[in-house]
């Protein structure tokens, strides 16, 4: 098949076969980069147990970095996939050039924050409860001040995937994920802990392992995009910034950041209502094991995602309802079979997810943080499968240009439902167990909007068709 034919097979390829072409090797990937993800809180872990404090603190705001370069990029892929779709190659090319720029000053502007807002954000994050704060702080800073000023290979690696992914070319797009995956989990513990030759870096280390990852992973992406990628290829005489193709990128790619962005406020909302219990050290790094953890059950619904908004999109764009439904019918399956499976390993196995992170170093804080995690692990686990719909039905808004459908969705989600839970319960019971029930809670009321919103976007935009 010719590559200026390659799209089509989103329009034309049996589903069940479609689907995990397209999806599986973007899960393969994305599982690669949660396990690189937990590695490195493992080997942060080993090298100082408050320096796993410090990262957890910073993430939230590194989230945000992610959150707005996926979040584009999701913006990017669905335009993509649509005048794909519809039979408009160079207006996709024209397209992709403006989520180049888009990207770029995503990039732009965390740089600035690295450079201005580092010490402001950790000195403001970081409670005078938590033991060794002074520590902790400078650990964040540093770890923050990093990621953010060595941006743009992150923006520029989830471009050339999406700009992949647009095209069905999800194998490519895994290799560039992997080469940034394998890159950091290889650097990681030779930065941080010093071996051959380098000098012991700690969290710092952890941060330069990351950054060179994701400029490995654009590097290749770039590449890849140029040499095999022929309906997307960048050609300067491609280059128009037009305000209407901003605008349509913009239209799915801002809720989607902003869906993106309503988990960094979370994680920051919640390590504010969880430093005011006693256990306050142990119960911040639950949470961020949990959120390590978790992304292992997750990453490959995500990436089932990331493949059906490319197909959901193409067959929107050419008018084809039947494979638009049979698309969301067996990606539901796939999403709840999944996550049934992590609701299982969760409930039977927190003990042994726990002991991962443990550390000889501080006994004490190791044993709280296993006995809050066990009840943790199992309380939240309860609302995966609700999770796995709600997933489902906002990757097909997002496909559609629905994507403020799904920005609804996530606020209330993480914010108008999730955070007033948690402080309720926590101001209620003073008890750090009962907190963790806000997770199902949510995503129960979650699911119910996810579904109403469906059935408006069926009604209105897919019966037409």
């Amino acid at each position: 098949m010719q590559h200026a034919d390659r799209s089509a097979l989103l329009g034309s390829m049996k589903m069940s076969q479609l689907i995990p072409k397209v999806s599986i090797p973007i899960m393969v990937s994305m599982l690669v980069q949660a396990l690189y993800n937990v590695v490195d809180s493992i080997f942060v872990s080993r090298f100082d147990p408050h320096a796993l404090t410090a990262v957890s603190l910073a993430m939230p705001f590194q989230m945000l970095m992610i959150a707005l370069s996926t979040g584009m990029g999701t913006g990017i892929n669905s335009l993509l996939s649509r005048r794909l779709g519809e039979k408009r190659p160079a207006d996709a090319r024209k397209a992709a050039w403006n989520g180049f720029v888009i990207e770029g000053c995503g990039s732009l502007l965390f740089v600035l924050v690295g450079l201005l807002l580092a010490g402001p954000i950790m000195r403001m994050v970081v409670s005078g409860n938590l033991s060794n704060a002074d520590a902790i702080r400078d650990m964040g800073i540093s770890y923050l001040s990093i990621v953010t000023i060595g941006s743009f290979g992150l923006f520029m690696a989830i471009f050339f995937e999406r700009m992949l992914q647009a095209t069905g070319n999800a194998m490519l797009s895994m290799i560039t994920q992997l080469a940034g995956a394998i890159t950091n989990i290889i650097l990681d513990p030779i930065l941080i802990f010093g071996y051959l030759g380098f000098p012991q870096m700690g969290v710092a280390g952890a941060a330069v392992a990351t950054v060179i990852g994701q400029w490995v992973s654009a590097v290749l992406g770039f590449t890849l995009n140029q040499l095999k990628n022929r309906e997307l290829r960048l050609n300067p005489e491609d280059f128009s910034i037009q305000r209407r193709i901003l605008r349509d990128i913009l239209s799915v790619g801002l809720p989607s950041t902003i869906m993106a962005s309503i988990g960094s406020v979370m994680n920051i909302g919640m390590n504010a209502i969880l430093s005011g219990f006693a256990e306050s050290n142990a119960a911040l790094n639950v949470m961020a094991v949990y959120f390590k953890l978790q992304s292992f059950i997750f990453m490959p619904v995500f990436g089932l995602s990331n493949g059906i908004i490319a197909i959901i999109g193409y067959n929107y764009g050419a008018r084809i309802r039947e494979r638009v439904y049979e698309c969301l019918r067996i990606a539901l399956i796939w999403a709840i079979t999944i996550l049934a499976v992590g609701t299982l390993v969760f409930m039977v196995f927190p003990g042994a997810l726990m002991s991962i992170f443990e550390s000889e170093a501080e006994a004490e804080l190791t044993a709280q943080m296993s006995q809050i995690g066990v009840v943790a692990m199992r309380i939240i686990s309860t609302s995966f499968i609700f999770a796995a719909v709600g997933i489902i039905l906002s990757t097909v808004f997002q496909a559609v240009g629905r994507g403020t459908f799904s920005m609804i969705i996530s606020i209330s989600r993480q914010l108008a439902i999730l955070l007033p839970v948690a402080w309720i319960f926590a101001r209620l019971t003073n008890n750090v167990y009962a907190v963790w029930w806000c997770f199902p809670i949510a995503e129960i009321c979650a699911l119910f909007l996810s579904l109403f919103f469906y059935r408006k976007c069926k009604r209105e935009m897919l019966d037409t068709l």
